[in-house]
């Protein structure tokens, strides 16, 4: 893997340790800490990553911090208001809109699609 290939992946590395411990980089944001963790100007990590992946480092967290959002919702069972506070969003509009950016829903109607994908205990005791 060349130099420009395993910085990338440094990148995303170190991403989606922000975002899967939250709790660890309170009061930082992502272009600071990517750039104090990976010793690059984060221009130049912006550039690099947007002329490899594609995309923006910005839209990358984004979609991968809806993402955790989605997971959270779904395994955790958190609020919209628990989340915003652990993933560090200024606000729960600030997360719904977002949220909604990203997947074309609410945050409200993707909880009712889980809802109505998982058997009730009665259709399970019909089969």
């Amino acid at each position: 893997m060349n130099k420009k290939a395993t910085l990338i992946k440094s990148i995303k590395s170190a991403v989606f340790e922000m975002i899967n411990r939250p709790e660890a980089y309170p009061k930082i944001n992502f272009s600071t800490f990517l750039s104090s963790r990976l010793n690059y100007d984060y221009t130049y990590l912006a550039n690099l990553f947007s002329e490899a992946e594609g995309t923006t480092i910005e839209h990358f967290i984004l979609i991968y911090k809806i993402e955790k959002v989605k997971e959270l919702m779904l395994k955790e069972e958190l609020s919209l208001t628990q989340i915003a506070k652990k993933l560090h969003y200024s606000s729960v509009a600030h997360l719904s809109n977002q949220f909604k950016k990203i997947t074309g829903l609410t945050a409200s109607a993707f909880k009712s699609l889980k809802n109505q994908r998982q058997p009730t205990a009665s259709q399970l005791l019909k089969i």
